[in-house]
């Protein structure tokens, strides 16, 4: 009877407000793609796989007091890690409930991809550039000072409006966009805090507005755009999906929560490392690309997608729990890390480029 009735008081709980969902859950992790409704991305008939190589490498490039190096990604709560150069899987590993099968959520990573998808929108036509306003497709932000920012401004993360990016407090505004269920009330009620354009701050909320923009420049669902227009362009082997605010809000969380598999994330790096193109089509514009990989007004920050400040211009998408989807063209090298933490003994940017330097 206890059971039942503490069964019965979470309900009530989950269903009353963020608040209530943000107490239950407590914080954001690896299972949170069980946790909320999904729109589903249909995988192509046709599939990519990576070559698997007879001799896979064994890397040696972390501390020596860390043991092994399976050890080292454990300890610092890693789930999996693939290391792929020239379309070859050179090193694999998974946690021991994990393989290769296994859904991951990337969390912030998927900001990078919806800055893929409005270079899309823009080449065929949908957006007609990134110096429109944004009220141009999100009416709504009625404050005419909402019509000086850009859509530029989103994908630099400029846009001035004001949004708490802290993940500690219930009460605060990512909490409402990450728990709460009808994400388009939240939108209409966002305020201005300074000028677009004074410098970089991470907001979600940035990527969620380029989401919108998408879907009302476009017609179509964010997840169903990206599975027309990205998924299965690139011959992935399994079907993804793309969390949603609730049935009722109908409304994919933007910023966060594309949950798929790891080999199939490493496609998207493919297709970067190919300046867009995928099988000969151009899937990306080349120009978009490039603007991804050349910081603008930030230092390691450009069009949604992280910059190492190194003369080999790697680049990489990342997530709140050390999701990382890292491209290093100069060796043609991609690395995807997934896990349930960051890990407490480790810089995965410098990590990563030291794993590639031998390479």
């Amino acid at each position: 009877m206890k059971k039942i009735l503490i069964l019965f008081v979470c309900t009530l709980i989950l269903n009353a407000c963020h608040v209530g969902r943000f107490v239950v859950y407590n914080f954001a992790d690896h299972r949170d793609h069980k946790k909320f409704p999904k729109r589903t991305i249909k995988a192509p008939e046709n599939t990519f796989f990576f070559e698997r190589t007879t001799a896979p490498i064994k890397p040696t490039e972390f501390p020596e007091e860390a043991g092994t190096f399976e050890q080292h990604l454990i300890n610092n709560k890693s789930l999996g890690l693939t290391i792929i150069r020239n379309d070859s899987i050179l090193y694999e590993w998974y946690d021991d409930r994990f393989d290769t099968s296994s859904i991951m959520t990337t969390f912030s990573m998927a900001k990078s991809f919806v800055s893929l998808l409005v270079g899309i929108a823009i080449e065929e036509g949908n957006i007609k550039s990134v110096d429109e306003p944004i009220t141009a497709y999100i009416p709504e932000l009625e404050d005419p000072e909402f019509q000086k920012i850009k859509i530029e401004h989103l994908l630099n993360m400029q846009s001035g409006i004001h949004f708490s990016e802290s993940y500690f407090n219930p009460f605060g505004t990512i909490a409402k966009f990450y728990y709460g269920k009808h994400l388009l009330w939240y939108i209409k009620k966002l305020k201005i805090d300074k000028a677009p354009g004074q410098g970089f701050d991470y907001k979600s909320l940035d990527t969620q507005l380029l989401g919108l923009i998408i879907e009302r420049s476009t017609g179509k669902k964010l997840a169903h755009y990206f599975e027309e227009k990205l998924w299965q362009p690139l011959d992935m082997q399994y079907d993804a999906s793309w969390s949603i605010d609730s049935r009722s809000g109908d409304t994919e969380k933007a910023f966060c929560c594309l949950n798929a598999r790891i080999l199939d994330f490493a496609k998207i790096g493919k297709l970067m490392l190919q300046k867009g193109t995928w099988n000969g089509e151009q899937i990306v514009p080349k120009d978009w690309i490039e603007l991804c990989f050349k910081s603008k007004s930030y230092p390691s920050y450009s069009y949604q997608w992280w910059i190492l400040d190194t003369d080999q211009n790697e680049i990489m998408a990342q997530g709140i729990l050390g999701q990382y989807l890292y491209i290093n063209p100069a060796k043609n090298i991609v690395i995807v890390r997934m896990g349930k933490k960051w890990g407490k003994s480790i810089n995965w940017w410098s990590f990563f480029s030291d794993l590639s330097a031998p390479l």
